[in-house]
C-alpha cells in the first residue's frame, strides 16, 4: 500500500468533460500542484453519495483557501458513470476521475474485493498530494467513514 512520503504511481484516470474523454496521466495532472484525491467504493452508494462526496463539495472553498489547486474523486466506475454522478451531486467544482480497470487503484494497493457486489473497488480514502507525493494519507477501516472525510482532510492541511 502506497504511504506518506512516496509518489503517486504511474497511471491514467479517465474524465468525461463538455470537450469530450480526457485521459489524465497521473503524474502529469499532478506535478507542481497540491491537490486532494480522495476515493469511494462506487458512485451512487448510500456513504458516498449522502456524505463522502458531498463533504468535499461543501469544503471545496475551504480547502482551496488553505493552498489546494484541485479536488478530485475517483472511483472504480467508467467516466459516464463519475460525470453523471457529478451531475447529480453538484460537484462542478471537483474533477471527478474514472479508474474504470481498478488499474490505479491496484498500483495504490488500495483495492477490495466486494465479490458479487461490485467485483473490484476502491478502499475509501483521501489524501493530500503535494507535487506527486502523498502528503497525508487516510484509508479508512471496512465500514467506516471517520477519517477521509472533507472536514478530516480539512484539520490536516
Amino acid at each position: 500500500m502506497i504511504a506518506q512520503g512516496q509518489a503517486l504511481p504511474a497511471g491514467t484516470l479517465g474524465q468525461l468533460t463538455k470537450d469530450g474523454m480526457v485521459n489524465h496521466n497521473v503524474a502529469e495532472l499532478f506535478a507542481d500542484k497540491k491537490a486532494v484525491l480522495f476515493a469511494v467504493p462506487g458512485a451512487f452508494t448510500p456513504t458516498c453519495s449522502e456524505a463522502h462526496l458531498p463533504g468535499f463539495v461543501v469544503l471545496a472553498d475551504q480547502l482551496k483557501a488553505k493552498g489546494v489547486d484541485f479536488i478530485a474523486c475517483v472511483s472504480v466506475n467508467d467516466a459516464f458513470v463519475m460525470k453523471a454522478w457529478g451531475e447529480a451531486q453538484n460537484a462542478s467544482e471537483l474533477m471527478m476521475l474514472a479508474d474504470g480497470d481498478a488499474s490505479f487503484t491496484k498500483a495504490l494497493g488500495l483495492e477490495m474485493d466486494t465479490a458479487g457486489f461490485g467485483g473490484v473497488r476502491s478502499q475509501r480514502y483521501a489524501m493530500v498530494v503535494d507535487n506527486g507525493v502523498v502528503t497525508v494519507l487516510n484509508v479508512e477501516a471496512p465500514k467506516a467513514f471517520e477519517v477521509s472525510t472533507a472536514e478530516a482532510v480539512l484539520a490536516a492541511l
